[in-house]
């Protein structure tokens, strides 16, 4: 079987994208674990299918200045390709043409030629024609959530928080001190470049040796706020309540020195399988793995007779919204609706979890959300209840004021 190209990959990646309505992610694994490319390829590959999907309604706009006819579903698929070579990674012309108009059927070649060949054209006019759109046109970003970030962020901020997410996410690992030191890190891989925060690096690609010998663990520097503020101390007993796939988990065990218990759950068996995977590589001998769902009211015999808890962390399932530029497509999958009944979700975790809080314990909440329906308001709403909690500190990274991605941690003391 002829090998397939990183164009005809990312185009089958699309497709799959658009019918299935999958996470992007796991679609283009699939596709690249199949295929048989070379690195470049499959870098190429990737840059494809995330490029289209940051650009989509940007793309579309160009496709409906191109053609006034309504455009077949397929068809358009294979004209975002293109365009994104040539309007936005500034593919050669000719390549970019004769690839793409290869990617189809005879009896649509001809179209697909014509139109792409006007593109090179027109491409000022074109290019011109985006920069007076509105930002939700210029930035790809569906209409309402461009909307509520003018709200609640400002015109500015909005902006340069949709520009941000449309930018290649960088590679940031945590040195896992459990195996390793900083100063013997750093000598052992000189590609890592030292950051601010003496625990993280920045590498240019992923680092497959040190993650492989469980030297760091790839993570956002902004994950460090909820296990920062939680405080776990060696020997305590901790319950880290929707640990997978293991990054907070990993880091709450380097903080406690390795000494102490961690209960780590996830409803997730799949999820889970990972977390176990990760903690044996990094070298956590504290934690014990359990599948639950916060969301159903009984706790576990196996986890509540582990209770009272010292401290507990709820980094809880949310939008999505302050890392949309490491997950491409949860732009594309949200709805207003969305926001409410994350709120109702988390906010009955939460109450699920304060009974396992022994008297003056800490609870971290922790997303890596935006939206104040899941931070602030869920950090609020939580006290209504029973006077169980005082409320301690507040945390928050923004992408357009601190460079890394966006993050949300509030921190309480269970009363006597």
């Amino acid at each position: 079987m002829a090998r397939l190209s990183a164009r005809r990959i990312a185009l089958k990646a699309l497709r799959t994208w658009r019918k299935e309505r999958r996470f992007a992610d796991s679609i283009v694994s699939e596709f690249l674990a199949k295929a048989q490319l070379p690195d470049s390829d499959r870098a190429f590959a990737l840059e494809l299918v995330y490029g289209v999907l940051r650009n989509l309604t940007l793309l579309d706009f160009w496709i409906g200045c191109l053609r006034a006819s309504k455009v077949d579903v397929d068809l358009r698929d294979v004209l975002r390709l293109g365009l994104y070579q040539l309007f936005l990674i500034k593919t050669a012309p000719h390549a970019a043409v004769h690839e793409t108009v290869g990617l189809v059927p005879q009896r649509q070649r001809p179209i697909v030629n014509a139109m792409l060949r006007a593109a090179v054209r027109r491409q000022s006019e074109l290019l011109g024609h985006a920069d007076a759109e509105p930002l939700f046109v210029r930035a790809s970003h569906p209409p309402f959530l461009v909307e509520r970030w003018q709200q609640h962020l400002g015109g500015q901020h909005a902006e340069e928080l949709c520009k941000w997410n449309n930018l290649p996410a960088r590679v940031y690992g945590r040195i896992n001190q459990l195996r390793i030191d900083r100063e013997e890190f750093l000598r052992l891989y000189p590609d890592a470049r030292p950051m601010p925060n003496p625990e993280f690096v920045e590498f240019d690609v992923i680092p497959t040796a040190a993650i492989s010998r469980g030297h760091c663990y790839i993570q956002d520097p902004s994950t460090a706020i909820a296990c920062r503020i939680l405080s776990p101390r060696a020997g305590e007993k901790i319950l880290d309540a929707c640990a997978a796939p293991g990054g907070k988990t990993g880091y709450i065990a380097q903080l406690m020195k390795n000494r102490g218990t961690i209960v780590a759950c996830d409803r997730d068996p799949g999820r889970l399988q990972i977390l176990k995977e990760n903690m044996a590589r990094l070298g956590v001998g504290i934690v014990h793995i359990f599948e639950h769902d916060w969301t159903r009211g009984h706790v576990p015999a196996e986890i509540a007779s582990r209770a009272p808890f010292h401290r507990i962390l709820l980094d809880a399932p949310c939008s999505n919204t302050g890392v949309m530029r490491r997950r491409v497509d949860v732009r594309w999958r949200l709805e207003p609706c969305d926001f409410p009944r994350m709120q109702q979700r988390q906010l009955k975790m939460l109450r699920a979890l304060i009974p396992l809080l022994e008297p003056h314990g800490v609870l971290v909440y922790s997303t890596c959300s935006l939206e104040p329906e899941e931070n602030e308001q869920v950090a609020r709403l939580v006290l209504d209840g029973p006077p169980d909690l005082c409320p301690m500190e507040e945390k928050r990274s923004l992408p357009f004021r601190d460079g890394f991605d966006g993050a949300f941690a509030a921190k309480f003391i269970r009363s006597a």
